[in-house]
């Protein structure tokens, strides 16, 4: 950091920006990263709802727990 930043607040996107120069990621592999973990976000959530629609049935209606005997 240069002696006339110090004052100031150093901006996360900058930062950010830094971090990934200095491990030798560019910019269009990072956006391309990025995507990729967003798509997988929006996946799992898709999933995940529905399991929730199928699983719509009463509660008492699912197993049972039962006792398992380990040798």
């Amino acid at each position: 950091m240069a002696a006339r930043d110090e004052g100031k607040p150093r901006r996360a996107c900058c930062m950010v920006s830094e971090i990934l120069e200095e491990s030798g990621l560019d910019r269009t592999k990072v956006r391309q990263i990025r995507r990729q973990v967003l798509e997988g976000i929006v996946l799992l959530c898709q999933w995940q709802l529905e399991r929730m629609q199928e699983t719509a049935a009463p509660a008492g209606a699912g197993r049972k727990a039962r006792k398992v005997t380990v040798e």
